[in-house]
């Protein structure tokens, strides 16, 4: 018989714990001199961690830069990175080594280069002209040497020199980057050396006698246009400065009472303007020093009497752009009023008369004109703005009435709502990505620009995948996103709405059931795709799942289809809130059930109990008004949980949904529900705690009463042992008979402590909470067990649930994994069955049965027959992910049905063909008069890994994989025609394991 092992191959940052590379090795050292069947494909040196690409908005933008020749944008961030963007799809990202903030960035226009400049008095030559880019030159400048009372005075003063390059203007065609300084000092650097050059203008010797102190750190820098020998110097005092290069000491000096944020030139080179810490505007004749020619307070109130109007925040930017026909624009950001409270950032167009005031959704970092030539001394003809802002790019077209914004197409709006889910999809069907672009070019975008993006440099890179990749995000606002992941760029392809499902709440009184969310009530948690069939599923943070179908029809839903379920928890449930027993939910294919679809009415507002709680009560409500649904992703079916005993529903932990079946299967720290969404009826609604029947090896005491209750009534039998009482439905023909070692007189008191506590009402004070926590882990596991299972590894502590106390954080039991597949459900099977293994947070995997009937009419009206097969398995942790693999190492994948079209008519022959369900191929040995190994199941926990045969249910490997921290995410992925495991613990560590299977 072949055995299964599995290896570490890739440890992605540090080295595992000592404990976990110990016990590895020891395995490895076993199976070490067989010798292998199958030759091995994957090995240790396949692996390794590469950077490709960086998508989203940069994180805490500082500055901007753009060079109007080769149409690139550039933006820096306060940690040091460096995006470039050019036409769609054409994006880079760097880093600085230091990680320091960067100031300023100049482009040496059309020459494929880039200044920065950054907080640790850096400045950083990029050359952007090879295929990745990297800094050419590097100069770090020393603190200007002050004198010894100087330094004292500011050290007594508390004054840090923390910034000492302000602002730094290299000239279009110039080979001098000027760069200011804190002191008020202005260094040249000669670009194609990178050395600092002789030349220095002092502060003093600018300013000289227009000012009695210090004027502040240099905040502009720029040449006349019409003059490149005169450098105009603003100082933050408000003092301005024209100087000659050539002559060394100033032409002009203009003095003003507020300080200076920005300055900008006319093009004839015969004027400037300024912005003020007031909101002022001044423009200033470069021959008349003495008063500004024109003073503009462009939001602030005119008073009568020749009074100064009112004053405004400070205009941190101007730019001052002409046009051959027609007035200049001066475009500027802030300078509002103060009494405009609440008022959002905006950024103001005047052109001539008209003042267009544009608002924004975050706060204004920087803005630049984009003009359609680089020469400043001719006319610029601005033609867009460019604003960046806190958490977005905005771009605005001039040339159009109203000023419409472009539509953005990098993938910065990733998180444009916050992403709370986000799954990967590799190999896709080749006419998936189509599909999906072709109903989302449908979705009407409206209010944008009719022109092309402005920015447009730049070449796309080659396309190193070969196969189709598909992200979908899920976002806290409800809705969906489908990005190509094919290439080297992001491309949203169709974008879903799922909260338009549920009537809006116009107030916070309008929303009594929302009580286990503050807010983001329609938010994704899981996300759950087939991408053969296109079907749909989700899970809601409000303890909704929806079900969506794929059609390029467009339908008008007249009534939305919805489910309600109660969702129990035998130890909280032991008696109703009026006393009274809950009564069973009949058998789901009778006429009698509650639970299907009544597509006429809707739930109840609230229970009658004389205690008042609300019952059967779900947390949104669904629109009673037709839906219409354009291409795409339409409503199947809306599954909800309710409110029981004056409880709210918990949130969902795991789904899945499996299109050949036509079921989806979803679980919470409560229990587990199935749902047949072709006949919209409940097929298992079980706790957690009934999966396991008389096993259950946690002994969570007391059990509920209620013998009546049988969810799924006959459909929880075991169908190949007749009926059987309830207590043994679920027992393992591999367990053994033995009671666990717990004496009656703990049992005992722990029954009594709990009542005595039920009888205090549902809060129970932190005291009493602790004293039941540690009870129950005394009482919850049998001594057998104790060496593999451990209660504080496996307690579901990181649950988002909100209505979880502190007494059922050792004895809830949430569902952690699910997964749908045709494999052996017990150890005399001779071949596989549809079947469902079910993963809980305490470690353990049960496995489900399902009895499906025949495709066509026969499936849309027999009931579909669900009973567990009594298998048990164990692991150190909670269950994270169940796949399977064949004899040859392949990942078998879940039975899936191809997608077809189910809004047109089709001949009754191809529809009954199209409904047949795929089985996923086996590949059973026949040469052997044994049933021999023909499967195996790879089970990965937040600790450990095991690897099953099948049908003989024997471990063949187990593999610690952490002992310090805890696995986020693990997979079993197919690569290189073989398969490993790959895990993502919270430490931040990256590990693979790669299979091996030896004699």
């Amino acid at each position: 018989m072949r055995k299964f092992n599995i290896r570490k191959v890739l440890d992605g940052l540090t080295a595992v714990s000592s404990s976990s590379s110990a016990s590895s090795s020891s395995q490895q050292q076993q199976s070490g001199n067989r010798e292998s069947d199958i030759p091995e494909t994957l090995q240790s040196e396949h692996f390794q961690l590469c950077k490709t690409v960086r998508h989203g908005f940069p994180y805490q933008p500082s500055a901007l830069a753009f060079d109007p020749v080769q149409k690139i944008l550039a933006i820096g961030t306060q940690t040091g990175a460096l995006r470039l963007f050019g036409r769609p799809g054409v994006e880079c990202y760097c880093q600085h080594d230091s990680e320091a903030a960067v100031i300023q960035l100049q482009f040496l226009i059309n020459e494929g280069a880039l200044v920065s400049a950054l907080a640790d008095d850096t400045l950083h030559l990029w050359n952007l002209r090879q295929k990745r880019p990297a800094i050419l030159h590097s100069l770090k400048f020393n603190r200007e040497r002050q004198r010894s009372t100087q330094k004292q005075t500011e050290k007594e003063a508390g004054i840090r020199l923390d910034k000492w390059i302000t602002f730094c203007h290299l000239p279009f065609q110039s080979k001098w980057l000027y760069v200011g300084t804190e002191r008020g000092n202005i260094h040249i650097v000669n670009v194609e050396s990178f050395t600092l050059s002789g030349y220095v203008i002092m502060w003093n010797k600018a300013i000289e006698l227009s000012s009695k102190s210090h004027p502040g750190p240099v905040v502009h820098i720029s040449d006349n246009p019409m003059d490149e020998g005169k450098l105009l110097i603003g100082y933050e005092s408000g003092t301005v400065v024209l100087w000659d290069l050539k002559s060394k000491k100033a032409d002009y000096r203009y003095t003003h009472d507020e300080a200076i944020h920005s300055v900008a030139w006319h093009h004839e080179g015969k004027q400037f303007i300024c912005s003020h810490s007031d909101g002022t505007l001044t423009i200033w004749n470069i021959k008349s020093p003495a008063k500004p020619l024109q003073t503009i307070t462009p939001h602030g109130k005119q008073l009568k009497d020749g009074k100064k109007p009112e004053p405004c925040k400070p205009i941190l930017k101007v730019e001052y752009k002409t046009a051959r026909a027609g007035e200049p624009f001066i475009i500027l950001s802030g300078g509002l009023s103060y009494d405009t409270v609440g008022r959002r950032p905006c950024l103001t167009v005047m052109h001539g008369k008209s003042t267009a005031v544009l608002e924004m959704d975050y706060s204004v970092v920087d803005f630049l004109t984009l003009c359609e030539t680089p020469y400043p001394n001719d006319f610029q003809e601005p033609y867009a703005v460019v604003v960046l802002l806190e958490k977005d790019l905005v771009v605005i077209d001039l040339a159009q009435n109203g000023y419409p914004i472009f539509e953005n197409p990098y993938p910065l709006n990733i998180h444009e709502s916050p992403v709370t889910c986000c799954e990967y999809f590799a190999d896709c069907p080749v006419d998936l990505i189509p599909a999906l672009y072709s109903v989302g070019a449908r979705q009407k975008r409206q209010g944008y620009s009719k022109k092309e993006w402005p920015i447009s440099g730049g070449n796309w890179g080659s396309v190193t995948q070969s196969y189709p990749e598909i992200i979908i995000t899920g976002h806290a606002d409800g809705s969906i996103k489908f990005w190509d992941a094919s290439a080297i760029t992001l491309q949203v392809l169709y974008k879903l709405k799922t909260a338009k499902v549920f009537e809006k709440s116009r107030s916070k009184d309008d929303r009594p059931n929302t009580d286990i969310v503050d807010e983001d009530p329609y938010a994704i948690q899981i996300i759950s795709w087939c991408p053969e069939s296109r079907m749909l599923c989700i899970a809601g943070v409000s303890a909704h799942v929806i079900i969506y179908r794929f059609s390029k029809q467009e339908v008008t839903t007249e009534v939305i289809p919805m489910l309600e379920v109660r969702l129990l928890y035998e130890i909280n449930d032991i008696d109703s809130p009026d006393g009274e027993q809950a009564p069973p939910l009949p058998t789901p294919g009778t006429g009698s059930n509650p639970q299907s679809i009544a597509p006429q009415s809707h739930p109840s507002t609230s229970s009658s109990s004389s205690d008042g709680l609300r019952d059967n009560v779900p947390c949104l409500k669904i629109k009673s008004s037709p839906l219409k649904q354009s291409a795409g992703y339409h409503i199947e079916l809306v599954i909800q949980l309710v409110w029981v005993s004056g409880e709210p529903p918990q949130q969902i932990t795991s789904l899945a949904v499996n299109s050949a079946y036509g079921l989806v299967v979803f679980g919470n720290c409560n229990g587990i529900a199935m749902v047949d969404y072709l006949q919209k009826t409940v097929l298992l609604n079980l706790g957690t705690i009934e999966l396991y029947g008389s096993n259950d090896p946690y002994r969570r005491e007391p059990r509920s009463p209620r013998k009546s209750r049988q969810p799924s009534g006959a459909g929880l039998c075991d169908i190949n042992e007749g009926t059987t009482v309830p207590e043994d439905r679920c027992k393992s023909p591999t367990s053994g008979s033995g009671s666990p070692n717990n004496s009656d007189d703990d049992d005992q008191k722990m029954n009594n402590f709990i009542e005595k506590v039920k009888t205090k009402g549902r809060k129970f004070s932190k005291m009493v909470a602790n004293d039941i926590a540690k009870m129950s882990r005394k009482l919850s596991l049998p001594t057998e067990l104790k060496p593999d299972l451990d209660v504080r590894d496996n307690s579901f502590s990181r649950s988002r649930s909100s209505s979880v106390t502190s007494i059922d954080k050792e004895s809830r039991e949430a569902i952690s994994a699910l997964h749908f597949c045709e494999t052996f459900t017990r150890k005399a099977d001779t071949s596989p069955s549809p079947c469902l293994w079910v993963g809980t947070t305490l470690g353990t995997v049960l496995v489900i049965v399902l009895n499906l009937p025949p495709g066509g009419e026969q499936r849309l009206s027999q009931p579909v027959i669900v009973s567990p097969s009594g298998t048990i398995l164990r692991l150190k942790g909670a269950i994270l992910r169940v796949a399977f693999l064949d004899t040859t190492g392949s990942l078998v994948p879940p039975a899936r049905e191809p997608w077809r079209e189910h809004n047109v008519s089709e001949d009754k022959d191809e529809k009954d063909k199209s409904k047949k369900r795929r089985p996923v191929s086996v590949s059973p040995s026949s040469s052997s008069q044994e049933i021999s190994e023909n499967q195996y199941a790879v089970i990965c926990s937040e600790k450990q890994a095991k690897v099953i045969s099948l049908p003989s249910q024997n471990c063949i490997h187990k593999q610690n994989i952490t002992e310090t921290s805890f696995v986020l995410r693990g997979d079993i992925v197919a690569l290189s025609n073989s398969s490993c495991l790959a895990c993502f613990c919270a430490n931040g560590h990256i590990m693979t394991f790669r299979e091996e299977f030896v004699s």
